[in-house]
């Protein structure tokens, strides 16, 4: 029997600003991605070293993740295995792929080179906040919200997990937009249904 799931919290970060729940949190303007991924970060007073070691991509993803799930989710809410992640884009790793190509014309950079996976980001939210459930992260030509609420639903419905983090993670040059929910299942105070409408609406929070 499909189990009633729930969105019960939203984050979007795009065209340098970051929405919590579909309320801006945080804007400011900056000369490049990096520059407000950074500045966004000591905004929210994070102390996690590695961080400043990441990709965009990553920076953009876990940045989301941290915002998302602070204020939404006791850390022992779930034991690690009962937390999936399931995230996508459309270009994969291919802004630090180019970034790394640039570097073996020269010496090869390992540090960028560790980073030629997308699902680096997953690993690296998932060390985080020690999530051991279901992950993976799919390549699609744009956003794709009807695929996302089916895969996750029916992790929901086998009891693979209790909760997940799922949504669009993208960013080639300065152009990127992440956008990330919580979803749970059972009632929550805010009733949000995981429906793809209500997908489609936190997206669409900005125009980025």
């Amino acid at each position: 029997m499909p189990k009633e799931s729930y969105i019960t919290a939203s984050c979007v970060i795009s065209g340098e600003a970051i929405f919590k729940n579909n309320k801006e949190i945080f804007k400011q303007e900056a000369d490049n991605v990096e520059s407000f991924l950074v500045a966004a970060y000591k905004n929210f007073n994070i102390d996690y070293p590695k961080y400043y070691k990441m990709d965009n991509l990553c920076k953009l993803g876990w940045l989301a993740s941290e915002v998302l799930l602070t204020g939404s989710f006791p850390k022992n809410k779930y034991e690690p295995r009962d937390t999936g992640i399931i995230l996508a884009n459309k270009n994969s790793s291919l802004d630090t792929d180019i970034r790394y190509f640039e570097t073996v014309k020269t010496i090869a950079s390992p540090a960028l080179f560790v980073y030629t996976l997308p699902n680096i980001v997953t690993g690296e939210i998932c060390i985080r906040n020690n999530f051991k459930g279901e992950n993976a992260f799919f390549i699609f030509e744009q956003f794709n919200p009807a695929f996302m609420q089916q895969y996750v639903q029916h992790l929901f419905d086998i009891e693979a997990v209790k909760a997940v983090i799922c949504g669009w993670v993208e960013i080639v040059g300065s152009k990127y937009k992440t956008a990330m929910c919580l979803v749970e299942t059972g009632a929550n105070e805010n009733n949000i249904s995981f429906s793809v409408d209500n997908i489609n609406h936190f997206y669409q929070i900005t125009n980025g």
